[in-house]
């Protein structure tokens, strides 16, 4: 059996592709070679070798190996593994993952844990199918936990709920029953994205209340558009006038503000903008407008 493929680190220039060769003449016919081979480097090695029971042990070889060995696994050989989302920067979720689970993931590029419950692997989506795809792992400072970065296929919560961090502590502690779609935790940037939603969702349910600045945007297009304008130059005002690092701050934060409200009403999210973002990292900016020219 021989199965190939390829992955690329984020969206990188350069894939690393891979094979996998499986047959009955080979030395070991329980063992799975894994290679890799990324343009420009040298080429490095993995095998899948599989165990007795359901579950495939995963050792990868040369610099695979070292981390590997590197990484401080507890007592019972796990370690802290979280998984993030790649556009957004949401914590995902939090599991365990042990050495054949972080070997699995770096192999599949799907997130894989270690279910202590059931004392095998999983990998997140296996039923579900909202698979987490992993672009890039991080080990921390102490390499005693572990991040996956990655793209969610849908929600992660088994609630349905979009990560599985939706309870905040200061809400228990202020009485709060905010819906828990409502109350993700996010950050400052997808903070003012979802009170944008929130506005404009008003405007249906309380056409009568009186009316707030985002509001009047989200109800006045020409408003709108010409106050992306005039925050736009003032952005640039800041550089040709030679202005402090504080007022530019200021400018870039108001064009971005009101930039955002334009996105609401044309239905596109901040992920959707970063995630165009992120797949030019590997474009030059000649190629990126050309590709648009063919669209």
């Amino acid at each position: 059996m021989e199965v190939s493929g390829s992955f690329s680190r984020l969206s990188s220039p350069r894939p690393v592709s891979f094979s996998v060769t499986n047959c009955a003449k080979h030395p070991n016919p329980t063992k799975t070679n894994l290679s890799f081979r990324n343009s420009g480097y040298a080429p490095v090695s993995a095998s899948v070798e599989r165990s007795s029971g359901s579950n495939a042990a995963v050792h990868l070889d040369s610099k695979f190996e070292t981390i590997l060995d590197n990484v401080k696994w507890d007592s019972k050989g796990l370690a802290v593994a979280i998984a993030q989302n790649i556009d957004t920067g949401s914590i995902l979720m939090q599991g365990f993952a042990n050495r054949d689970a972080l070997a699995k993931t770096i192999s599949s590029r799907k997130a894989t844990f270690y279910s202590r419950s059931r004392s095998s692997l999983w990998t997140k989506g296996e039923t579900s199918m909202n698979f987490i795809n992993v672009h890039d792992v991080f080990l921390d400072c102490d390499r005693d936990s572990i991040i996956y970065l990655g793209k969610p296929d849908g929600p992660t919560c088994h609630t349905g709920a979009e990560t599985c961090y939706y309870t905040s502590v200061y809400d228990i502690l202020e009485g709060s029953k905010e819906d828990k779609e409502e109350r993700l935790a996010k950050t400052t940037l997808y903070s003012l994205e979802a009170t944008i939603s929130k506005r404009k969702e008003e405007i249906e349910t309380l056409p009568n209340g009186k009316p707030s600045w985002t509001k009047k945007l989200l109800l006045n297009q020409e408003l709108l558009c010409s106050k992306v304008r005039e925050e736009a130059g003032e952005l640039i005002q800041t550089l040709l006038g030679n202005e402090d690092k504080d007022r530019t701050a200021s400018e870039m934060a108001d064009l971005l503000y009101h930039s955002m409200v334009l996105l609401n009403l044309k239905d596109v999210s901040m992920e959707e903008v970063l995630e165009v973002l992120r797949k030019r990292f590997s474009q030059s900016g000649v190629e990126e407008k050309n590709s648009r020219k063919k669209n």
